[in-house]
C-alpha cells in the first residue's frame, strides 16, 4: 500500500506560517486562512515574500518535510532539510559512481533516453490530437527518434557524448514546441527557450512549473537517502541540485510542458495574467499562479501505471518510485537505472 501526501504551496504575498498542534497554520495578517494537518504533507513550497515559524521549520524537519522558498517567478531560493536520511553507503556509493567516468555516463544516458523518449512521446500526441498538425511535429519527431537510436547503440560512453546529444535533442524540440500551442493569441507565440528571466509568457509557465518539478525531484531523493546535490548528467555545481536536475529531465515533458500546453490550449491562462518588467522579463500575476499550482496538483494525482512495476500509481508518486529504482541501480541491484517512459 503507497501513502499519497501532498505538497503545500503557498502564494499569498506576506503570509506567516505557523505551529498550530500538530498543523500548519497559514495565516495572512494575523487571521488563520487554512489549517493543514502534518502528517499529510511531504513538503511546503513558499512562493514569493512569504515567512514562517522557527517551531514550524523544526517541527517539519522532524517529520521529514522539506520547506522550500521560491520567488515570485518560481525561481528557487532556499530549501530547508533535517537529518539526511537512509543508509550513508549508499551515498558513498553514489559518490564513487559520480567520480567513475563509465558509471557517470550510464546514468546520464538513461535519464536522457527518459528524457528524449517523453518528449518525442508528447510530440506524437500533439500530431494525433490536430487536425492538420503541422509539419514541424513530424519532422521534429522523427529526429527524436533519430536520437534515441543514436542513444540506445551508444552503451558506454562519455557523459560529455551523452550532453552532445541530449543539448542537440533539446534544441529540436522546442525548435518544435511552438507547434503544439493551438491558441491563436500572438502573445504565446513560442520561438526559442529563454530564462532568467523568462522573455514570454509561455518561457515565464516553463520556469515555474520545472520550479515546482525541482523540489518534488529533490524530495524524492532526499526520502530515499540520495544526496540531490551530486548528480551525474549535470555536473557538480556550489548550490545546484545535479542528481534533482538529473531525474528531473525524464519528467519535463510528461508533468511540466504538457501541463502548460493544456493551460494555454484550453484558455485557462490568457495574456491578461502575465507581466513584463522594465528588463523585459515576463512573470505571472498572482492569480495565474494559484491556476498553475492547482492545475499542477490535479496532474500530480491523476493515474498511470508504471512502466516498470506494472502497478497502479499517480503522476505525484512517480518521482518517488524512480528515486527508489535510481538508488537500486546506484547500489548495484540493477544492471541499469530504467527511466520513466509515458507510454
Amino acid at each position: 500500500m503507497s501513502t499519497y501526501r501532498n505538497t503545500l504551496y503557498v502564494t499569498t504575498p506576506g503570509a506567516y506560517l505557523a505551529k498550530d498542534g500538530e498543523n500548519v497554520a497559514v495565516r495572512v495578517e494575523r487571521e488563520t486562512r487554512l489549517s493543514v494537518p502534518m502528517h499529510h504533507l511531504a513538503g511546503v513550497v513558499c512562493l514569493g515574500p512569504i515567512s514562517a515559524s522557527p517551531e514550524l521549520m523544526a517541527a517539519c524537519l522532524e517529520r521529514g518535510i522539506g520547506v522550500s522558498f521560491l520567488d515570485m517567478n518560481g525561481r528557487f531560493l532556499a530549501r530547508v532539510e533535517g537529518e539526511a536520511s537512509g543508509n550513508v553507503l549508499l551515498r558513498r556509493r553514489q559518490y564513487r559512481l559520480a567520480d567513475d567516468p563509465a558509471a557517470t555516463a550510464a546514468l546520464a544516458r538513461s535519464f536522457v533516453i527518459g528524457k528524449v523518449s517523453n518528449a518525442r512521446a508528447l510530440l506524437v500526441r500533439s500530431t494525433r490530437e490536430q487536425p492538420d498538425p503541422p509539419p514541424a511535429l513530424r519532422e521534429a519527431s522523427a529526429r527524436l527518434a533519430e536520437r534515441l537510436s543514436d542513444l540506445e547503440r551508444l552503451g558506454a560512453t562519455t557523459a560529455d557524448s551523452v550532453r552532445g546529444h541530449e543539448g542537440g535533442a533539446a534544441a529540436t524540440y522546442f525548435g518544435a514546441f511552438g507547434s503544439m500551442i493551438r491558441s491563436p493569441d500572438p502573445a504565446f507565440r513560442f520561438a526559442t527557450r529563454t530564462r532568467r528571466p523568462p522573455r514570454d509568457p509561455v518561457n515565464a509557465m516553463l520556469s515555474f512549473v520545472y520550479a515546482l518539478l525541482r523540489h518534488d525531484c529533490q524530495s524524492a531523493l532526499a526520502a530515499v537517502g540520495l544526496d540531490p546535490g551530486v548528480g551525474y548528467l549535470h555536473v557538480d555545481r556550489p548550490g545546484r541540485p545535479g542528481l534533482a536536475l538529473d531525474l528531473m529531465e525524464e519528467f519535463r515533458p510528461a508533468l511540466a510542458d504538457r501541463l502548460v500546453l493544456a493551460l494555454i490550449n484550453r484558455g485557462q491562462v490568457s495574456p491578461r495574467d502575465f507581466v513584463r518588467d522594465e528588463a523585459g522579463g515576463v512573470s505571472m500575476s498572482g492569480d495565474a499562479r494559484k491556476t498553475v499550482v492547482v492545475a499542477y496538483q490535479e496532474r500530480k494525482q491523476a493515474s498511470v501505471t508504471h512502466p516498470t512495476t506494472g502497478e497502479a500509481t499517480t503522476y505525484g508518486l512517480t518521482p518517488h518510485i524512480q528515486a527508489r529504482l535510481l538508488a537500486r541501480a546506484i547500489r548495484g541491484d540493477l544492471e541499469t537505472y530504467p527511466p520513466f517512459l509515458v507510454r
